[in-house]
């Protein structure tokens, strides 16, 4: 099981170098998820930097993925929040944003590694996907 960051997909949906890494770590597992915030903000991003092609290549991706959407629930947003508090932008290095909290928190409630691009996850203590 892993949980995806709209990190990873953008890189896979914009073709950026590492994006083969990203999409191999996706489709060689049967059970991704993806936090309904999560889901919201990487359909925002692709629909901004490439309208519906790139909003539908994002629906074709998740499907073949198989990714299966968290609501985010009461307990999650406790672990958002408590991760803002830990590694939030302005208050430590990792500087995770609104977005990035609400991937993280699926991670930890899930006990499931993150599929991410860059080095803001790698600065706090949620498990790597690979």
């Amino acid at each position: 099981m892993i949980v995806v960051d709209s990190s990873a997909i953008i890189a896979i949906l914009l073709r950026e170098s590492d994006a083969a890494v990203f999409l191999g770590a996706l489709v060689s597992t049967t059970d991704s998820w993806i936090s309904a915030v999560t889901n919201y903000e990487s359909r925002t991003v692709a629909y901004s930097r490439g309208r519906e092609p790139l909003l539908q290549e994002y629906e074709t991706l998740f499907a073949t993925a198989g990714l299966k959407i968290a609501a985010f629930d009461e307990r999650q947003s406790m672990l958002a929040f408590d991760a803002f508090r830990r590694w939030g932008k302005g208050i430590h290095p990792a500087g995770l944003n609104f977005g990035d909290c609400a991937a993280y928190a699926l991670a930890k409630s899930l006990d499931a590694p993150l599929l991410f691009k860059g080095a803001d996850f790698a600065r706090t203590d949620v498990r790597v996907a690979t």
